[in-house]
């Protein structure tokens, strides 16, 4: 059976999360604002979550009425088919938010399609805690009187991969460092590196992409406690997945000059099964060399909001540019910045490439190639 599904993603990610997608289902995908949707059975659930690197959460689109009053928003969520996803006895949590809509109080809307689901299941239905684990998220969304209902089939966030053991300072999460891979333009063959890794992000997602290792591949998933949820044809899925990893990646280098940020970065590399692809070293900027050959640099520079004081932050990128134009000629260059007066610092040839929200901070993807003979 086929259902109206949508992959969440960032604000940005779009176009990104769409060619994913593409790659790994048939049919129409279709970019909307905050996602995209698509259609599948709970085999295209399982692939998705498991495959999509960009995307925060999987939900599927229960369905959708108008509903101008509470006594109708009960009697048309009860006509959806929850007993599909929510079993006898689950706990859900129910997420409202309403917009230029009759109905604007959101606890009530909550509340009356928490009895939906139990008239429509026929027995009481617990109430979840937003701390509580193993529950069904049931996201409830007005709009101008038009009530649409969606399963989260994901659990916890797609970005929780399960590797990062330990945070450093400001970390990039690991959706948007795969998206900015992607952004990129980057082969998956050819050398990468980041001489602002701080605690991996970028290098760990980039040998996960170049092996084609399945980002959710050790963590667990909302819909595998679904009614209709066949965990054989769930193991066959993962097994699919894992016999198209490759065994090797290319020279991917990470570099900080922080060295407890290194040290960090090892630990979530070994947590994510890459640490043998990834050649870590301290040092600063000063000091970067790049593998042999001509590849790819992919960073996410300080902005000079989080981390520290912008006052010195046009020196390291100066200093990084020059870096760059004597040791990387030839080389391509994606950076994520938020202040286009430090990349103008590092006088390389930069165009806006994508655009996004980084911890709340309006950041954008600049890439390029560095000046010289490849």
């Amino acid at each position: 059976m086929e259902h109206e599904l949508f992959a969440v993603c960032a604000p940005g990610l779009e176009p990104f999360t769409a060619d994913e997608l593409r790659a790994l289902v048939v049919g129409e995908v279709r970019p909307e604002p905050g996602g995209v949707a698509f259609r599948g059975g709970l085999q295209v659930v399982a692939r998705a979550n498991l495959m999509l690197r960009t995307a925060t959460r999987v939900l599927l689109r229960l369905g959708e009425f108008h509903a101008r009053d509470f006594e109708q928003l009960r009697k048309r969520a009860s006509r959806l088919s929850f007993e599909d996803c929510i079993a006898p006895g689950r706990a859900v949590r129910i997420s409202v938010t309403c917009s230029r809509s009759r109905l604007r109080h959101t606890g009530a809307v909550a509340e009356r399609v928490h009895l939906a689901i139990a008239d429509r299941l026929g027995v009481e239905v617990p109430v979840a805690g937003p701390e509580d684990a193993g529950h069904q998220l049931v996201l409830v969304r007005l709009a101008h009187d038009r009530c649409t209902l969606s399963l989260d089939s994901s659990g916890a966030l797609l970005h929780q991969r399960g590797w990062r053991k330990v945070a450093g300072k400001a970390p990039l999460r690991e959706t948007l460092a795969a998206a900015l891979l992607l952004a990129s333009g980057w082969d998956g063959a050819s050398p990468l590196a980041d001489p602002f890794c701080g605690s991996g992000t970028i290098p760990i997602e980039a040998a996960l992409l170049a092996r084609k290792l399945a980002p959710g591949r050790g963590r667990r998933f909302a819909f595998m406690d679904w009614p209709g949820y066949d965990a054989a044809r769930g193991a066959r899925i993962l097994a699919e997945a894992e016999a198209g990893a490759l065994d090797t990646a290319p020279p991917i280098q990470a570099s900080d000059r922080d060295a407890g940020a290194i040290e960090v970065a090892r630990a979530n590399a070994g947590a994510a099964g890459v640490a043998m692809d990834i050649a870590f070293a301290c040092r600063a900027i000063s000091d970067f060399e790049p593998p042999p050959g001509t590849g790819w640099i992919v960073c996410n520079p300080p902005y000079g909001v989080r981390l520290r004081g912008g006052g010195d932050l046009r020196d390291l990128y100066a200093r990084f540019g020059a870096v760059l134009r004597r040791r990387c000629p030839g080389w391509r260059v994606a950076l994520l910045g938020a202040d286009a007066r430090l990349l103008r610092a590092s006088e390389l040839p930069l165009e806006p490439r994508a655009s996004w929200r980084n911890g709340g901070l309006a950041v954008e993807v600049f890439t390029g190639v560095v000046p010289g003979a490849a």
